[in-house]
């Protein structure tokens, strides 16, 4: 992949609160009202009320390391909240090696995944290390399980000019469901630049937003943040679907955005490995876009089950599609001085966005990354949703201990090209 990438290696900005009612994160609730999750259900053939929570789908997740408190974290968050038992399978390729940063961003990301499409199966593939090879070989893993449609990524490269020949990573194989990849832009602010995956034209990036709530917990702001990774990619030419968005020949990121800035960020609990104890944290980063918007994907393609439809491909489908949503209801703007794409599309309205992308059909003759949308899904009947049921998860077969030769990366000077964690 060229010349050995820099590793960011970025403060989680957490800050420990052993009392719930102190916590200063936000809630599930206050995220899903914001953003419109909770406006979201489908109807049945039958006629029947379906909360839109992702039944019937699988969100794989990316870390590295083990993290052994993962499971009873999440118990605690989801008492906490009010939300239903997670169906989470851990394939862990990392062995007893753990490391506590990475434990932090597992935390976040399982639990606010859950939070935000509490009915969906969770997949945590967990890295044997956040080396290049084995960050990538876990993707490998992931979007190879069945039932798997969405994987999210909260880590990033810096680019380099033979990334492209991973691109075919972040698709969906041969025979399998529709699979979408989301990354987080990164945090290092737009001077930084694009990171890999985030700027590859077959995955969605998501860049980080600075929310401010009012009293009555309505939206008060919303800006871009500032240390939300944007630009064009330096590598990667402008795909089709961006076409109409910007004028550059190199492909802009962010796609969309959410809530990033730690500042203004999410509760999680979490207890790091090696101790006894756990705690209310606030937490954030451009990779708490990531897990947010895979739980947006696992909705729609459970609306789209519903209909007779497939589960959204990446790079021909769920890409061109929301750039066709470009300008519309389905998103909100954002206060935005850094530059004309620094929040991509915009942050989500969910109870709009869903119902599009559910209607969505491929256009004929769709290609990776030359699909020319031509289609603007209508928007469906919305209705509160109702309360979830607890869906048992198809069992996981067990991950290869070796990684995949397609995804190892190039050496040079006996170094090895590793991920950086994102919030």
């Amino acid at each position: 992949m060229g010349k050995t990438a820099r590793r960011r290696r970025l403060d989680p900005r957490g800050e420990g609160l052993e009392d719930r009612r102190l916590l200063s994160g936000y809630s599930p609730t206050q995220v899903e009202s914001v953003y419109g999750f909770d406006g979201v259900a489908f109807t049945s053939p039958a006629g029947a009320s379906i909360a839109g929570g992702g039944a019937g789908q699988t969100i794989a997740i990316i870390a590295s390391y083990h993290n052994p408190n993962l499971l009873s974290d999440l118990a605690v968050f989801d008492e906490a909240n009010g939300l239903p038992k997670a169906d989470v399978t851990v394939v862990n390729l990392a062995g007893d090696a753990t490391n506590a940063t990475w434990a932090s961003e597992s935390a976040m990301d399982v639990q606010w995944a859950h939070a935000l499409a509490p009915a969906a199966s969770i997949v945590l593939v967990e890295a044997k290390s956040d080396s290049g090879d084995d960050v990538l070989a876990a993707v490998d893993v992931a979007r190879n399980l069945p039932g798997v449609t969405v994987v999210s990524m909260s880590f990033g490269f810096t680019e380099t000019p033979g990334q492209h020949v991973y691109d075919s990573l972040f698709t969906t194989p041969a025979g399998h469901v529709g699979v979408t990849f989301v990354a987080a832009s990164g945090d290092h602010g737009p001077a930084g630049g694009a990171m890999y995956p985030a700027s590859s034209p077959n995955v969605l990036g998501v860049g980080g937003t600075t929310l401010t709530l009012d009293d009555s917990g309505g939206v008060a702001s919303e800006s871009v943040w500032s240390l939300s990774a944007s630009g064009p990619a330096r590598f990667a030419a402008r795909p089709a679907y961006q076409a109409a968005f910007q004028q550059g020949l190199r492909r802009a990121t962010p796609d969309v955005s959410f809530l990033g800035d730690p500042t203004t960020g999410v509760s999680i609990y979490h207890t790091p490995p090696g101790e006894s104890q756990g705690s209310w944290r606030t937490f954030a980063g451009t990779s708490l876009g990531s897990p947010a918007w895979a739980a947006i994907v696992a909705i729609v393609n459970q609306g789209r089950a519903l209909e007779g439809k497939g589960s959204l491909d990446g790079p021909s489908e769920a890409l061109p599609a929301l750039y066709a949503l470009a300008g519309t209801d389905a998103f909100r703007g954002v206060t935005n001085t850094v530059s004309a794409t620094a929040a991509g599309l915009g942050v989500p309205d969910v109870k709009a966005l869903v119902p599009a992308l559910v209607r969505y059909t491929t256009p004929v003759a769709t290609t990776t990354s030359t699909t020319q949308v031509t289609s603007s899904p209508s928007r469906a009947t919305i209705r509160r949703r109702p309360a979830f049921q607890r869906r048992q998860a198809a069992a996981v077969p067990r991950a290869p201990q070796t990684p995949s030769p397609r995804v190892r990366l190039v050496r040079q000077q006996g170094q090895a090209r590793r991920a950086a964690m994102l919030s």
